[in-house]
């Protein structure tokens, strides 16, 4: 088993968040989201006591949270959507499109994250899915899902969409696989512009729909002429739209979703040192050749940068689109699969116990006895959810 983290995002939560909970006011659901990774694997929230049957180890394992935005509690839930995707790939290679929001939008997206991620996945949706059926270009009728980030390695806001697209679709007629081209998906520069056509678009119905605030800075785009004119100057600036090179097939596409599809803003690796209420972690420099670098702010602006990044409350960050859409995917992927003449994926198979699929797709497996790493834990004993407060270190194992 890979070695524990030494500092774990909860432990600045429970250090420092109190002190900044109580000098900004800040919306429920970012107070909940703190609540969640604070008490995550602790006595706060239950757990089991487990014996290993070799060598008579026990110890106690805590429940997790399951909050989305828990640095912990992701594997699980990557391993389970893992699942479910292995059967809706067909055997085509794939493509990354990324699409990135201009500064100037992601500072209006900022105080409205759920009109402007909306607009961004809808916008980038029908640019794909226009683009890909113009005659001129592949002429076909494609499937493709979308996952939202909005974070850099430097923590700062930083929106885009990373969107896995199969290299054909079918036909206009939906009696054929047209398949694209094994290192070209669809020409970039077009996707880039018809992207930004649609979004200042749609950006500005909902302007004049009044659904868009504004706050400090960006106070005087209330006035639809500043609006406009603020707006005016990204109309031809190039909007980054970057086509990253074809996968090698279906499980290589499940490899790389792996590292993608469930993410956090940062993950507990990453974090270096807390000393003098400051916090040091670990960033890659994509402007300096991708070097490693060491960042060290103060836990405050740690938790500012980390809570921007909690998306709204039921806001899904994963979406499909075309023959992948949730009304007719079963139907449209049986039709894929007989034109691509290949028989339907096997599922993999479906555990009782969820430890078994999270080992069925990683290299850990939770059964085995930490101490010996021959015996299999048995749960002895269940207990419920204690109250008080959170201990400033516990056994997250």
């Amino acid at each position: 088993m890979s070695p524990q983290p030494t500092l774990e995002l909860a432990d600045i939560f429970r250090q420092h968040g109190p002190a900044y909970r109580q000098a900004h006011s800040l919306p429920l659901h970012h107070h909940r989201v703190m609540q969640a990774i604070e008490r995550c694997r602790t006595p706060l929230l239950g757990g089991v006591v487990e014996w290993c049957d070799q060598c008579q180890y026990s110890h106690t394992r805590y429940r997790s949270c399951r909050d989305r935005h828990c640095p912990k509690c992701q594997g699980l839930a990557r391993a389970q959507w893992l699942a479910q995707r292995k059967a809706e790939l067909l055997p085509t290679q794939y493509f990354h499109v990324v699409f990135t929001l201009p500064e100037p939008i992601a500072a209006i997206a900022f105080y409205n994250q759920q009109v402007v991620y909306d607009i961004l996945f809808r916008t980038v949706a029908e640019t794909l899915l226009t683009i890909a059926a113009d005659p001129q270009r592949l002429g076909v009728a494609t499937g493709f899902f979308d996952v939202l980030h909005t974070w850099g390695q430097n923590l700062h806001f930083h929106p885009h969409l990373h969107c896995v697209v199969p290299a054909g679709g079918l036909s206009a007629d939906h009696e054929r696989w047209i398949a694209g081209s094994r290192k070209f998906l669809l020409p970039v520069k077009v996707l880039s512009a018809r992207f930004r056509r649609l979004f200042l678009l749609a950006l500005a119905q909902a302007h004049a729909a009044g659904e868009l605030q504004f706050f400090g800075d960006l106070a005087p785009l209330v006035d639809p002429p500043a609006f406009a004119r603020y707006l005016a100057p990204l109309q031809h600036k190039k909007w980054v739209v970057y086509a990253k090179a074809p996968f090698g097939g279906p499980q290589h596409v499940l490899e790389y979703l792996g590292r993608y599809t469930h993410r956090v803003a940062i993950s507990n690796r990453r974090l270096l040192a807390l000393e003098n209420g400051r916090v040091s972690f670990a960033w890659k420099d994509y402007r300096d050749a991708g070097k490693s670098k060491v960042m060290t702010i103060p836990a405050e602006e740690f938790i500012r940068r980390f809570l921007q990044h909690v998306v709204p409350p039921g806001f899904q960050r994963i979406r499909y689109y075309g023959f992948l859409a949730n009304c007719h995917r079963a139907a449209k992927l049986a039709l894929c699969r007989q034109l691509l003449a290949t028989t339907c994926s096997q599922l993999l198979p479906q555990p009782a116990d969820c430890r078994d699929l999270l080992a069925s797709l990683t290299s850990t497996n939770s059964r085995l006895c930490p101490q010996c790493g021959r015996g299999i834990l048995i749960r002895m004993q269940f207990f419920p959810p204690c109250h008080g407060s959170v201990p400033l270190r516990v056994d997250s194992s």
